[in-house]
C-alpha cells in the first residue's frame, strides 16, 4: 500500500487498548540512506497545544490504516503504586499481575 504524508496528515490515530483518540499524524520517521519507515508520531501527554509531548509510534505497533483513521496497538504504561507512604513504580523484573477469570465463572 503506497499513501503520501499529506494523506496520513489528515488521518487520527486510535489506540485499540483502550479506545482512547491519540490524535493526528504530525510526522513520519524514516531511516535516512535506506528510507525505510520506522514510525509515526502524534501529540501525546496532557496539557494543551503547547504544553503536549510528541509520542512515538512504531511501525510494528500499527494495526491498521483506513480510509480516516490509524489503529494502533500501544500497551498503557503501568501507572505508579503506592509503597511505604512514597510514590514508585514497579521493578522491570516484577511481572504484571495475571488474573484468573475462570473463578467468576
Amino acid at each position: 500500500m503506497e499513501t503520501s504524508f499529506c494523506e496520513l496528515h489528515r488521518k487520527e490515530a486510535v489506540n485499540l487498548t483502550d479506545g482512547k483518540r491519540l490524535g493526528r499524524v504530525s510526522d513520519v520517521v524514516f531511516t535516512y540512506p535506506e528510507g525505510r519507515v520506522q514510525g509515526i508520531v502524534v501529540p501525546g501527554g496532557k496539557g494543551w497545544r503547547w504544553g503536549r509531548a510528541e509520542q512515538f509510534i512504531d511501525l510494528k505497533c500499527i494495526k491498521k490504516i483506513g480510509v480516516d483513521v490509524i489503529l494502533v496497538d500501544i500497551k498503557s504504561v503501568p501507572k505508579p503504586e503506592k509503597r511505604g507512604g512514597k510514590w514508585g513504580t514497579r521493578d522491570a523484573a516484577c511481572p504484571p499481575d495475571r488474573r484468573d477469570y475462570g473463578e467468576y465463572e
